[in-house]
């Protein structure tokens, strides 16, 4: 029954203040976050006027990070399991440990949902900073949400760093994806393989299709076939699904094969083992990551080398510094007994 009364009005967010300041939600951060040097005088102006109008307020709890009264810094990867993030997050820890502080992980596991769920709750827990580590996801429906929770985090004080690809408005880790894989390409030219197969996970994963379409472009000019191209999950179990469905079709017509991440070429050798092909004999193949394991399979694995360790170490030392830009970490080729010169 209604008795009349009216329910209070929400507490305004900093996507009100930005609205109202007719500015962009990272904008309005900055300008509140003392950032501003890196604000225009006048939309600062008026992100400032917007939030005395609204009567907007960082969240009490959460101003105690720019008081340094907590000692942890978060981390959040896709997956725990996955060589590439322990890597990031060996570098993590080793850089807090420099710096006294803790490391706290949550994982994704692969769930944009899940990664904005982690954000919510870790914006309670007051950390230093939050690490945000894996590839974006387009069209998943949490870009902006995720953008506002970061955003009024860092207005609180927080620090925010991405290793990802340049995608929303935070200071970024970048990995060298489409250029790495296109200088594979050629590299795998000049020994010799002209027949490809790409292994790579659906469009929407950016980093898969950063590295296919890298390696496409490697391959432009040179008068090579197209590649054929075999969608799989972006995970070891993947890589060896797709060997198994390429061994199914037959690969007379496929000298070499590119999976976009290690662990996917590690199970896809995995499955040619199992089929009675031997990689790097009836069939070359190459990962992209360098992640340690390349080395001990059998043969070792060719390999688009990534410091991922420095990254992890890149990405806390840019949260805890005064500045705020990115850091493109280099790629390597490494060529190795899994892809023979023919």
């Amino acid at each position: 029954m209604d008795d009349g009364s009216t329910a209070p009005a929400s507490p305004p967010t900093l996507y009100d203040v930005a609205r109202e300041a007719g500015v962009s939600i990272a904008t309005a951060s900055r300008a509140l976050n003392g950032s501003a040097r890196n604000v225009r005088s006048e939309n600062a102006s008026r992100v400032r006027a917007a939030a005395v109008k609204l009567g907007y307020e960082p969240h009490l709890s959460a101003q105690a990070i720019a008081k340094g009264s907590t000692r942890t810094v978060a981390l959040v990867v896709r997956d725990v399991a996955d060589p590439y993030f322990s890597s990031i997050a060996a570098g993590v820890t080793e850089e807090a440990q420099a710096a006294e502080l803790i490391v706290t992980m949550a994982v994704a596991d692969g769930s944009p949902e899940r990664e904005l769920e982690i954000v919510r709750t870790l914006r309670g827990q007051r950390p230093r900073a939050i690490i945000v580590a894996g590839s974006r996801v387009d069209g998943a429906g949490t870009r902006d949400a995720l953008i506002e929770e970061l955003a009024e985090y860092r207005t609180a004080g927080g620090r925010v760093v991405l290793i990802s690809q340049r995608d929303l408005p935070f200071s970024t880790v970048m990995i060298d994806n489409h250029d790495g894989a296109a200088r594979l390409a050629v590299a795998l030219l000049g020994a010799g393989y002209r027949r490809f197969a790409v292994f790579h996970a659906p469009g929407e994963i950016r980093t898969s299709r950063d590295r296919h379409t890298g390696f496409l472009a490697g391959l432009r000019g040179s008068g090579v076939p197209e590649p054929l191209a075999i969608e799989t999950g972006f995970t070891r179990a993947g890589g060896y699904d797709a060997a198994r469905r390429l061994v199914e079709r037959g690969f007379e017509d496929v000298e070499a094969v590119f999976a976009v991440n290690d662990v996917m070429a590690i199970g896809a050798m995995t499955a040619f083992r199992d089929a009675g092909v031997i990689p790097g004999a009836d069939v070359g193949v190459a990962g992209f990551d360098d992640i340690s394991s390349a080395v001990d399979v059998v043969p070792a694995l060719t390999s688009v080398a990534v410091p991922l360790r420095e990254a992890g170490l890149s990405a806390l030392r840019l949260a805890l510094s005064d500045v705020s830009h990115d850091v493109l970490m280099p790629a390597d080729i490494v060529l190795r007994a899994s892809t023979p010169p023919r």
